[in-house]
Order: C-alpha cells, then structure tokens, then sequence
C-alpha cells in the first residue's frame, strides 16, 4: 500500500514506534515496506535484549559449550583430542563478533528503508505524541514496545559481581567454579547447561515442582534426568530464603535452613516488563500488573496506541515480538491480518538437551478438549539421533480421533525440528495427514513422521 504514506513533514509520520527490540524494529520494516512513514524510538542500541544481551549472545555461549562438550567427549567417537579449559576472552570475541556483524547489518537495513531513528528515552505523551529528550515526535499511530528487563526478589540484592542477572552473566570474564542459579526457567537452565560444559560445577533452586515447568511434563522429567546424567544438582520444590555475600563468593539459604555455597548466584526467576515511568498510564493505556493492556489485535485501551513484544502479557519470546510488530505494521497499512495464535509460537530450550515444542502440553490439551491421546516415540529409534549419540523423544498429544494439538520434543538439535511441527500445528494436521509424507533419511526429522506413523496406527521403528 505505497499510496497510504502521509508526506512527512518536520516530527509528524504515520507512526511512532516507542523502543526498537524485535518487535519494534519488525514493525518499522514492515511499516516502512507498507509506504507509511516510521521513526523508530530506542535509548540504547537497535535489536534490543534479543540482539544484545538476550537470544543471540546466548546461545553463542551456548554453542561454545557444545563444542566443549564435543572435544571432552570426543574419544567416544573415536577421535584424539584433549579439552583443556574456557578462554573466556576468546569465547566473548566469538560471541561480540557474532551480535556486532547482526548489529552492523540491521543499522543497513532500517537506514536503507527511509526510516528515522531516534536515539534517546522516550516517554508517551499522549495518544499521538512521543517525547524524546524535550523534542516532540507525532504519529498518527504510536506503538508501545519498551521490552523488558531481568527481574530479582523482594529484598534480593542485585550488585553484578557475585548475584549477578543474565546480562552481568554474559560479560564474565572467567569461568566461575561453581554457580547457584536461582530459577529452574529457560534463562537459568541455559546458564546451567553452559557453565557445566565449561567446567563449573552448578545447583539449580527451582521454587516450582518441576524445571521449565510451562513445558510438558514428560519434557521437564526427561530434562532432570540428563541434568542428573550430567551432575547438574537441580533442588525442585525448594523455595530461596536469602544470600549472604562474601569477598570469595556466596551462601545462599533455602526453605528448610539448608545452605549451598558457590562462587557466585545468578538470579533468573524471570524477565518484567519495561513500562514505569514512561507515561503510559498517564496517557490512559490500561496496565496489567506492569503489563499493557491489549485486545487479540494488539490494540491498548487507548485509539490509536498499539502494544506489542515483552510488555505484552504472554510468552516473553523474541519471535512473537517479531510477529506482533509485522502484524500490528499490516494492520496500520489496512491489510487486515489474521490474529496470532499464541499456543501456535514453537518454544525452544537450548539447554543440553535442548526442548522444542508447540501447542498444548498432555495437561492443557486435557484440560480443554476431556478425551486426548498422546503418544511418545522414543530417540532411540531414530538413526541419526544414535549417530549423535542423544537420548530423547517426539510425544504428539492430538484430540481423540483429532487433530494433533500438541508436539514436545527433546534431544540435541531438536529446536531445529520445530518448524515442521509448527506447520502440523498450524494446519490442524492429523496423524494420517503426516505419515505419509516422505523424510530424508538419515535425519532427526525421521522422527517427526515415525511418530506420526506410530499415531496413524502403522508404526514402523516403534512399538505400537
């Protein structure tokens, strides 16, 4: 729709993007792409958490650990080779080469498609206007997508060296010896699995019965018995009660009395949304617990306002930040998109091993539709995955005599797998829809159709 810009003039445009993470900067792009003309807010640098101290640098640190794992490990292949320790300044210039060259082609790309980049803190003045360090920016439109911020506990002391968050986590310059992570989520689970590949010595506190407990599951189960495997000590149902710090390193007292010592806490019991003080509520924007407010079609209380990313209530993910933005873009532009199906975002733990799924859990599915069917087709069976020497699963869970609602999946690589998983969720596939459907041999993604197999009731490489 390149007839629907308005012609810009001075600090007016068609819309005003508050905060260029995943989510704002999509929204700029595709905006931008649509003909409207975007200035695009952000105080700190474009590509927000996700790019800078979030998904990217993560899960570099988290490849770096794989290759640890591969050369510690690497007799068992029948390869010579020695690990000899982390060269955190060389894992760090791995890892800042990686977000810089992301950082250097995203700079490109917003100054390649006209739009205005705003640097400095911006408040909601009103339902149009943005105000950034006293110069004031109009949109016709204003989208909200301040992203968010590590969180702590009531009277838990953050101070970057010993309680540390993920962001102080990526900048350590060493390897600590032994680590409490406070949090049995994504974040902590992927700084377990890290620190452990690189030779720490690590206990997870998990108040929750169970890690990663928004997955499924059989899912957290399979994940604490390869921690066990691992000797990553994971304390579930047990609940942080306070942290003494000293010159050498921390004591941390759980529910109980009990104390564990570690050189340092890393606190990872969630992410909160960045929305104080910017002048949202004084605008009229309906809040939820520090959270904006929005309908299905990401539109806050206040006409005109839109929400999208990390302060909209929901799965923190950076993808679904991604979507909102290009759906919220579309639905300025007039082209009238379909609404997001949240249970449709594919999730994925980069732990090892890693998670991946989409859809319902066994529990939700239950829960919603009574009478369910789940059924799990165990690693074991795949070539590819005894080639890598992983242990896992694919379990489908699908309405009885339905379509599949749910798939979850575990094992080394299998965040790869999610995209044809989120297509059978998507298309409201049935076992029978799958099965036929021709995979390459030998794959991992085998067993994505053995397991439909086995659900259509012709299973081949299981037992049915």
């Amino acid at each position: 729709m390149t007839d629907a810009a308005t012609p810009q003039t001075g600090n007016q445009f068609d819309v005003v993007i508050l905060g260029a993470g995943s989510g704002g900067y999509a929204c700029a792009l595709r905006a931008a792409q649509l003909g409207l003309t975007v200035a695009l807010v952000e105080k700190g640098s474009l590509g927000g958490t996700c790019l800078h101290v979030g998904c990217i640098p993560t899960k570099a640190l988290l490849h770096a650990a794989e290759v640890a794992e591969s050369a510690s490990q690497a007799a068992q292949f029948g390869v010579n080779a020695t690990f000899d320790g982390i060269d955190m300044a060389g894992v760090n210039a791995y890892k800042d080469g990686v977000v810089s060259r992301l950082f250097k082609g995203l700079t490109g790309l917003i100054k390649s498609r006209g739009i205005t980049v705003v640097e400095g803190s911006g408040r909601l003045t009103s339902p149009t206007t943005v105000e950034v360090d006293g110069t004031t920016y109009t949109g016709k439109n204003v989208v909200l997508a301040t992203g968010s911020r590590s969180r702590s506990l009531p009277g838990l002391e953050i101070d970057g060296k010993r309680v540390i968050t993920s962001e102080h986590a990526l900048q350590l310059d060493e390897v600590p010896g032994s680590a409490i992570v406070l949090g049995g989520g994504v974040i902590g689970t992927e700084f377990a699995s890290v620190w452990k590949s690189f030779g720490a010595e690590v206990t997870v506190v998990e108040a929750l019965p169970r890690l990663v407990a928004a997955e499924d599951a059989d899912s957290s189960k399979a994940l604490e018995r390869a921690f066990r495997k691992r000797k990553i000590k994971a304390l579930t149902n047990t609940r942080f009660e306070s942290v003494q710090v000293g010159e050498d390193g921390v004591v941390v007292t759980v529910e109980g009395g009990k104390t564990l010592e570690a050189d340092l806490l890393l606190v990872a019991v969630g992410r909160g949304p960045v929305t104080e003080g910017l002048g949202f509520e004084e605008a009229g924007v309906a809040m939820d617990r520090g959270f904006v407010a929005t309908d299905e079609r990401l539109r806050t209380s206040v006409d005109g306002v839109y929400a999208v990313g990390d302060i909209v209530p929901g799965l923190q993910l950076a993808h679904r930040g991604f979507a909102q933005g290009i759906f919220v873009a579309e639905e300025l532009a007039g082209l009238d998109p379909v609404p997001i199906d949240e249970a449709g975002i594919p999730r994925v733990t980069y732990s090892d091993p890693e998670l991946a799924s989409v859809g319902l859990t066994e529990e939700q599915a239950r829960a919603e539709y009574g009478e369910v069917e789940a059924l799990t087709y165990d690693l074991g069976g795949n070539g590819k995955s005894q080639i890598l020497k992983t242990q896992g699963f694919v379990k489908l869970v699908r309405r009885k005599d339905g379509p599949v609602v749910g798939i979850h999946m575990v094992g080394a690589r299998v965040g790869e797998l999610i995209g044809e998983a989120q297509l059978i969720y998507g298309w409201e596939g049935y076992a029978e829809d799958v099965a036929p459907l021709v995979h390459a041999h030998p794959t991992q993604n085998e067993a994505l159709g053995e397991a439909h197999l086995a659900l259509a009731g012709k299973p081949l490489h299981a037992h049915g």
